[in-house]
């Protein structure tokens, strides 16, 4: 693969010829009640070609290797054809280097009989535990790849990964009150990790039930606990977002914000994110331009100091590659993604973080939400009311929003308690990427929450 791959792009009338080609092997379940409503196993390959000529880019993909030669030739003519449309490539390291994948058992050793019957186990919990419980989905997914990259100026990277999810959702019904809750469980290297999940599957339903009796929230302006999967989330959605390069590029009043050196927080906080990272979802060694990966720093003791990129928008606004330049699959040209998305860790103890809070609320992991540039909204899966430093009544539909500047300036404590949890994310026309976000408890000054 490596000769045929080299040989296809190596002396072509371009400035930039690259080549990605993969093979993949997944398998899918789904249970939506009482049904198996979705099941599949699936093998593919495929790959796709990219090429720069004088400032326009070429894009073709295929799914049949006998064939590269002339997509090679398809790219190279469209992006002549393309014309100065400001396409450039960052430099980046030459790499020659092989990733294999370390396996503690691979979930494509197990018969998909067994997880059907496993993920029905965990079904069956959900919907037997309380009578209030009206439905579920109860999920699985494994999906291993092995990517091949190669590009004209002399990179050749071979990669292997595994992605392995559990999914877990229970919705339950009290007259016109329907609440839901979930779980999830994930690996990049075992199929243990989603065995044994007995007691997740009816945390879920617990949780759900017990939100029933949750009193409405009262809207106004508070002091705001999150946890740690939804100071993630909030890390990731409202500023990572704004942290990918071709948004910022793109957007004229972003790139007016999004100064590097201007202030957006107090000394404690810190925001980075970065495959480098190693065993986490959105962990890998090499991006899909064959640019290693790292951790970039984003805001550093409450300074902005970086952004992601690919190598075109490091090279559009003159800074350095980073290694986030994703695609979710052969089918389409990589772009700026973000990877694993995280606040440092702080040095405030959780216990203290509540402490001095007179009349709050303590908000955990997430519900739903939206972002629009700088504004966002998120609901809470689960809140609490916090009186005099404790855990008070637990309440239902709260909403979170707020500019997310403002939000960051207002953030006046970060806990000691960093830890990662595993997420999917969506941009363009390219949704399901694994990514990891990660947080320890945050709290947030005047919060504006919506409810009554």
């Amino acid at each position: 693969m490596r000769e045929r791959l080299a040989n296809a792009v190596r002396g072509r009338s371009a400035d930039y010829v690259e080549v990605r080609v993969e093979d993949s092997e997944s398998s899918r379940l789904l249970y939506r009640g009482k049904d198996l409503e979705d099941i599949a196993r699936t093998v593919n390959m495929g790959g796709c070609v990219r090429a720069l000529v004088k400032g326009g880019w070429g894009f073709a993909s295929f799914n049949d290797l006998s064939s590269l030669e002339e997509m090679v030739d398809l790219a190279i003519r469209q992006a002549g054809l393309v014309g100065d449309a400001g396409g450039a490539m960052a430099p980046a390291p030459v790499v020659e280097d092989v990733v294999p994948l370390a396996l503690k058992r691979d979930p494509r050793q197990v018969p998909l009989a067994d997880k059907v019957r496993l993920f029905g186990e965990y079904n069956k919990i959900m919907l037997s535990y309380n009578p209030a419980i009206q439905t579920t989905q109860t999920a699985y997914a494994d999906s291993y790849h092995k990517v091949y990259f190669a590009n004209s100026e002399g990179s050749y990277v071979e990669q292997e990964g595994m992605h392995i999810r559990a999914f877990f959702v229970a919705m339950a019904r009290e007259g016109v009150n329907i609440e839901q809750a979930h779980e999830t469980a994930t690996s990049i290297d075992d199929y243990g990790a989603v065995e044994g999940l007995h007691d997740k599957a009816e945390q879920a339903a617990k949780r759900a039930v017990g939100l029933l009796a949750a009193q409405p929230a009262k809207g106004g302006e508070y002091t705001v606990v999150l946890d740690n999967r939804l100071a993630g989330v909030f890390a990731h959605e409202a500023f990572g977002h704004l942290s990918e390069a071709d948004h910022v590029y793109e957007n004229q009043r972003l790139r007016d914000i999004l100064v590097l050196g201007r202030r957006f927080g107090e000394d404690f906080l810190s925001i980075s994110d970065g495959a480098g990272l190693a065993g986490l979802r959105g962990s890998y060694k090499y991006d899909d331009e064959g640019v290693p990966s790292q951790v970039t720093p984003l805001i550093k003791n409450g300074i902005l100091v970086g952004r992601l990129h690919s190598r075109e928008t490091a090279a559009k606004m003159g800074e350095k590659v980073t290694g986030n330049a994703r695609a979710i699959n052969y089918r389409f040209r990589p772009i700026v993604r973000m990877t694993n998305t995280f606040i440092e860790q702080g040095t405030v103890p959780v216990e203290d973080i509540f402490a001095d809070i007179k009349e709050g609320l303590y908000c955990k992991d997430m519900y739903g939400g939206e972002t629009s540039m700088e504004m966002f909204t998120f609901s809470a899966e689960e809140a609490f009311m916090v009186r005099n430093g404790r855990l008070a009544e637990p309440l239902r539909g709260v909403l979170l929003s707020g500019n997310v500047f403002t939000t960051l300036a207002n953030i006046d404590a970060v806990g000691n308690d960093l830890s990662f949890s595993p997420g999917s994310c969506g941009k363009g026309e390219q949704s399901g990427l694994p990514v990891s976000t990660g947080s320890p408890h945050i709290r947030i000054r005047k919060c504006v929450v919506g409810g009554r």
